[in-house]
């Protein structure tokens, strides 16, 4: 008769999440693995695989949680210029207690170079962030938010590329000031 899980997959995974965002794929063992899990060595590669499985995983559990929050807060917004000045704050003051920075772009850096499935991943990711934008920036054209005339698809590039230079500066000592001082900037190409 199979045994019984003695945990919360998701609550064990999420616990995964944050110690690969916190470390990195390489510098993260199966040792430390095991010890922020709270599980056994052999409930992790019965639950979840090996390593890198367990990371693929932890990506997926990952986009599901950005994607709810990004969702949460586009809904509350009352037009597109509110909902993409959401994305930005998001980015630089986070939600909660979460490492800094973004975990797709970590690990983009990391492992997309020589990893097929996280490049692919990561890249996925970065698409559907890039067409969520170009969907409001084109909403915000038709309903007069923005003034600009310049293609959605361009800008929503642009701005996403700026997204992520603050998901990487978030990592540093830069002072939120700074951040935002760079989302204003960038803002400004759709004439806020």
């Amino acid at each position: 008769m199979p045994r019984v899980k003695e945990f919360d997959e998701d609550e064990v995974l999420l616990k995964a999440m944050r110690l690969f965002w916190e470390q990195g794929y390489e510098k993260t063992s199966i040792n430390d693995l095991v010890e922020r899990m709270g599980i056994h060595r052999r409930s992790l590669y019965d639950t979840f695989g090996d390593k890198h499985q367990l990371f693929l995983k932890v990506i997926e559990r990952y986009e599901k949680m950005l994607s709810g929050h990004f969702q949460a807060g586009i809904a509350r917004a009352d037009n597109p210029k509110q909902a993409i000045r959401f994305l930005f704050d998001y980015m630089i003051e986070g939600y909660e207690e979460k490492p800094s920075g973004c975990l797709f772009v970590n690990m983009a850096v990391e492992l997309g170079p020589w990893d097929s499935e996280v490049d692919v991943k990561a890249g996925e990711s970065f698409d559907k962030t890039e067409q969520l934008l170009t969907d409001l920036i084109r909403m915000g054209q038709e309903n007069g938010d923005f003034n600009t005339v310049r293609n959605a698809g361009e800008l929503a590039e642009n701005i996403h590329n700026t997204m992520l230079g603050l998901r990487v500066l978030a990592r540093t000592t830069a002072g939120k000031e700074k951040l935002h001082r760079i989302a204003d900037s960038a803002l400004a190409m759709l004439d806020f």
